[in-house]
């Protein structure tokens, strides 16, 4: 049978990216939390972390992660019917892309958190590599931009955020004074959120560039919108989340009239208890108000 005091121990060591964090987050000295480790890796006969270049679980870990992680949203449900053993309070940890943190996410969750006593603890990732936080048992659910799910999960398309290419009318005047060529692609900076955001390329591919291209690295929704505000950069800014500054005029679009829009799609793990499969129910009913219908090929689209 499996010692939870020893699966706790690694995803402590997991979650806080160390065994010293994860010590502390446990309350136990770090000798403690290593010779659990330890004693995990005896008894299984295999490792379960990677300690070097980067700590990170083996795949024998991954999948002894996702088991606790449901084991932890199940147990959940059985407080819920017999109080008496403890506080029944839940805590879901979820990989969300800032732009939805920055949008839609906290309006379409803020009462579901509330009527159910949940707490969230978001890890913020981009949309196109989210999954693999659930892939490594880091997560229980996960908004991305894959249909397909890893095993012993599902995914349900949610809609589409619509982004548009936008900077302020200084920096359109300056860089694009005839409108968006090849040229001028090459020299103007762009804005991209990390090295994992694929997004400008994708706009930069539909305009049939494919060429490298400047641009500033800024890993913050909010920041992002700033740094085009003061004139930096052009960026893909989600349509909703700059409307007041487009209704003002501080932003507009390089290209009128063009556009990208990102599917999304919730994923949770298939035996994930009720809360999880409540707030499944919660997002599916409620995601039609804050995201535009999906469409077929969506993907990349423009008008």
């Amino acid at each position: 049978m499996l010692d939870y005091k020893l699966l706790e121990a690694l995803a402590a060591v997991v979650d806080q990216s160390g065994f010293e964090r994860g010590a502390r987050h446990l309350g136990l000295t770090q000798s403690a939390v290593s010779q659990r480790i330890k004693l995990l890796e005896a008894r299984l006969g295999q490792p379960v972390l990677v300690r070097s270049p980067k700590l990170s679980p083996t795949p024998l870990g991954r999948r002894l992660l996702n088991h606790v992680l449901q084991v932890g949203l199940l147990e959940h449900d059985l407080l819920d019917q017999v109080p008496a053993l403890g506080d029944s309070e839940q805590r879901l940890r979820l990989a969300v892309n800032a732009d939805s943190i920055a949008t839609w996410w906290p309006p379409a969750v803020g009462q579901f958190c509330e009527e159910q006593r949940v707490l969230m603890d978001l890890v913020v990732e981009d949309q196109d590599v989210a999954l693999k936080r659930m892939r490594d048992g880091e997560v229980a659910g996960c908004i991305c931009t894959t249909p397909r799910p890893v095993q012993g999960a599902r995914a349900h398309p949610l809609g589409s955020m619509r982004y548009r290419a936008l900077a302020s009318p200084a920096y359109v005047a300056r860089h694009f004074p005839e409108g968006v060529t090849h040229q001028q692609l090459a020299t103007a900076p762009a804005i991209v959120y990390g090295p994992d955001d694929r997004l400008q390329h994708r706009y930069l591919a539909m305009r049939d560039y494919h060429a490298p291209f400047p641009h500033h690295l800024c890993p913050s929704s909010e920041g992002f919108v700033r740094l085009a505000l003061a004139g930096m950069g052009y960026g893909l800014i989600p349509e909703r989340q700059a409307a007041r500054e487009l209704s003002e005029g501080w932003l507009q679009d390089i290209a009128p009239h063009s556009h990208i829009d990102v599917p999304l799609y919730w994923h949770h793990w298939r035996h994930g208890g009720q809360i999880l499969a409540a707030l499944t129910d919660h997002l599916l009913t409620i995601s039609s108000q804050w995201l535009a219908p999906m469409h077929e090929n969506s993907e990349l689209g423009s008008v």
